[in-house]
C-alpha cells in the first residue's frame, strides 16, 4: 500500500519561513519525480516544484522561484519544501506527488499552509 503523507503546514505571518515534509512508504522511492503542489480556495491544483528521482533537477513555479526550494532525501523516503519569504497569496492546502510511468502516480491527502497576519 503506498502511502504519502504531508507534515509541516501550520499558520505563519507574511515573511515567514516553512518547511513542508512529505514521508513515503508503499513504493521504491529512488524511482520516482517527486513534486509539490498546491490548491488555494477558489483556484485549481496547480504545480509548485518537481524534483527528478535522483535530484540533481528542479523546477519551481515562477511564482515561487527564488522563494522556495525542494529537495530529497532518498534514504529517508522524504521530499521536502523549504518555503520562505511567505507570502498571503502562497495560502493553499499543499499536495506531495509520486510519478513514475501513468499506473504509479500517487498523492497525498495535504496540509495547510495559512500566511497571515
Amino acid at each position: 500500500q503506498v502511502q504519502l503523507v504531508e507534515s509541516g503546514g501550520g499558520l505563519v505571518q507574511p515573511g515567514g519561513s516553512l518547511r513542508l515534509s512529505c514521508a513515503a512508504s508503499g513504493l521504491t522511492f529512488s524511482r520516482y519525480q517527486m513534486s509539490w503542489y498546491r490548491q488555494a480556495p477558489g483556484k485549481e491544483r496547480e504545480l509548485v516544484a518537481t524534483i527528478s528521482s535522483g535530484g540533481s533537477s528542479t523546477n519551481y513555479a515562477d511564482s515561487v522561484k527564488g522563494r522556495f526550494a525542494i529537495s530529497r532525501d532518498n534514504a529517508k523516503n522524504t521530499v521536502y519544501l523549504q518555503m520562505n519569504s511567505l507570502k498571503p497569496e502562497d495560502t493553499a492546502v499543499y499536495y506531495c506527488n509520486a510519478l513514475k510511468d501513468w499506473s504509479n502516480n500517487y498523492w497525498g491527502k495535504g496540509t495547510l499552509l495559512t500566511v497571515s497576519s
